[in-house]
C-alpha cells in the first residue's frame, strides 16, 4: 500500500512540474515552430504517459521486472526527463519571480491599467537549452558512460616494503552492484581488462549486489574468471547484508540465507572473502599482511558490523599492513586514530556519485559535501586511502563524468 501511495505521489508530483514547464513549452513552440504547435503539444504531453504506461505494463505482465530492458530505458528516459524539467522549473520560478517584481514595481507607480508583463524568452530558452543539454548527458551517461571502464594507475610507497614485493601488483575494483547491469558483454570487456593487467593479487571492496544474491547469479560465471597468483581478496559493503530489503522474499528466502547465499558464491570462485579477519601472501620468505573488515562507517544512517581489532590481530607482527574497508570514513573515524602502522586502506562506496567533473587537475561532485574523502588516493601521516570509483552503477543506470573504475597499484619502498 506504501509503495501505491509513493507512485501515487510521485505522479502528481511529476505532472505538477510537467505541466508548470508546458507554459515555457508553449512560449519556445509559438516562437520558433508555430506551424506544428498542436503536434509539439501532444508529444510533449505523450512521451512521459507513454513511458508511464511500459513501466506499469512491465511491473505487472513481466515475470522479472528489474532485468526487463524495457523497463531500464524507460525509467531511465523518464527519470532524465524529470530532471530535465526540474531544471527548467527553476528558470520558469525565476522568470515569475523577476515578473512579479516587476508588476509589483508598475502598481506601486500607479500607472493607470496595469497591463500583464510576458514572460523573458532568455530565461525560458536559457532553462530549455541547459535542461536539453542535461538530458542529452544523461542519456549518453547510460548509453556510453556505464560501462566505459578506465584504468587507472597508483604507486603505494610503503615504509620498510620487503624487497619481494618491489613492483607487486594490486587491482582494486568495488561497487559492483550486480542487480543494476544491462550488457554483460560491457562487464565481460572489464573482466577482461583486469586480467589483462596481469595482477599478482586482486582486491574487491564491497557491495557485490544490490540487495538480493540471486542478482549475481547472472555474472557468477564471468566473475568467477578473475583469479590472480597471490589471492582474490574481498569484503562485505552495506548493500550486500540485504538491509534494503524486506524479508523473506517471494520464494521464502530470509535475509540470513541470502548472506550465506552471497558467502557461499564467493567461495565457489575462489576468493577470500575477510569478514573481519586476515590473510598473509607470503613471497620467497618474506609477509604482507592483508586485513578486512565488514562494513564500518562514520556515517549513522550505514552500518558498523566491522571489527578491525579481529582483523587486525592476525597481522600485529607483520610489518606491512593493507586494509580492505567499504566505507572510505572508516580511515579517519578508526584507522588514522587508532592503526597507525596500516600502510593503506583501500575502499569505495561513494561511485564519485556517478555524475561530477573527473580530470588530473580538478575533482568535483556532490558526494565530497558527505564524505572529507571520496575519490582518488589520500595521504596523511604515511598512511594511504585509496576510494575506488566503483566498477558498477546504482540508480541511474550510467555515469557521467566519473566512469567505471579499474585501478592498478605497484608497491614500492618509500
Amino acid at each position: 500500500m506504501s509503495r501505491i501511495l509513493s507512485f501515487c505521489i510521485f505522479l502528481v508530483v511529476f505532472f505538477a512540474i510537467d505541466f508548470y514547464v508546458f507554459q515555457g513549452y508553449k512560449l519556445l513552440v509559438r516562437r520558433w515552430i508555430p506551424s506544428y504547435s498542436t503536434l509539439l503539444h501532444i508529444v510533449y504531453w505523450a512521451v512521459p504517459v507513454i513511458l508511464l504506461l511500459l513501466i506499469i505494463g512491465t511491473m505487472v505482465w513481466s515475470p522479472q521486472p528489474t532485468k526487463s530492458k524495457v523497463m531500464l530505458w524507460s525509467s531511465s528516459i523518464l527519470f532524465g526527463i524529470f530532471i530535465a524539467k526540474f531544471v527548467w522549473l527553476l528558470f520558469m520560478v525565476l522568470d515569475d519571480l523577476v515578473r512579479i517584481i516587476r508588476l509589483g514595481g508598475q502598481r506601486v507607480s500607479s500607472e493607470p491599467g496595469v497591463k500583464p508583463i510576458s514572460r523573458s524568452q532568455f530565461i525560458v530558452t536559457t532553462g530549455a537549452l541547459l535542461a536539453g543539454t542535461l538530458f542529452g548527458t544523461m542519456i549518453y551517461g547510460i548509453a556510453r558512460g556505464a560501462h566505459n571502464y578506465t584504468v587507472m594507475r597508483r604507486r603505494l610507497k610503503l615504509k620498510n616494503l620487503p624487497k619481494a614485493f618491489q613492483g607487486f601488483k594490486i587491482v582494486q575494483i568495488s561497487d559492483v552492484h550486480s542487480g543494476s547491469f544491462w550488457s554483460k558483454d560491457g562487464v565481460k570487456r572489464g573482466i577482461q581488462m583486469i586480467l589483462d593487467q596481469k595482477p599478482d593479487a586482486i582486491f574487491f571492496t564491497g557491495d557485490l549486489v544490490n540487495s538480493k544474491t540471486s542478482e549475481f547469479e547472472d555474472f557468477k560465471e564471468i566473475f568467477g574468471r578473475l583469479e590472480a597468483p597471490y589471492g582474490v581478496y574481498s569484503v562485505l559493503g552495506n548493500h550486500d547484508y540485504g538491509d534494503y530489503y524486506r524479508w523473506p522474499d517471494k520464494n521464502g528466502v530470509t535475509k540470513e540465507q541470502n548472506l550465506q547465499q552471497l558467502i557461499n558464491h564467493q567461495s565457489d570462485m575462489g576468493w577470500n572473502l575477510l569478514m573481519n579477519e586476515s590473510k598473509i601472501i607470503e613471497k620467497d620468505g618474506e609477509k604482507l599482511g592483508v586485513l578486512g573488515v565488514e562494513n564500518w562507517s562514520g556515517h549513522k544512517r550505514f552500518p558498523k558490523y566491522g571489527k578491525l581489532d579481529q582483523a587486525y590481530a592476525g597481522v600485529a607482527d607483520v610489518e606491512n599492513k593493507l586494509l580492505l574497508s567499504h566505507d572510505p570514513s572508516h580511515w579517519r573515524a578508526e584507522v588514522l586514530k587508532d592503526y597507525p602502522t596500516i600502510d593503506a586502506m583501500f575502499s569505495g562506496h561513494t561511485h564519485g556519485m556517478q555524475f561530477g567533473i573527473d580530470t588530473k587537475y580538478y575533482k568535483w561532485s556532490p558526494v565530497k559535501y558527505q564524505y572529507p574523502e571520496w575519490a582518488d588516493l589520500y595521504e596523511e601521516n604515511g598512511q594511504y586511502l585509496y576510494v575506488n570509483r566503483g566498477f558498477g552503477y546504482l540508480g541511474f543506470p550510467g555515469r557521467v563524468g566519473f566512469l567505471p573504475e579499474i585501478t592498478v597499484f605497484e608497491l614500492e619502498t618509500a
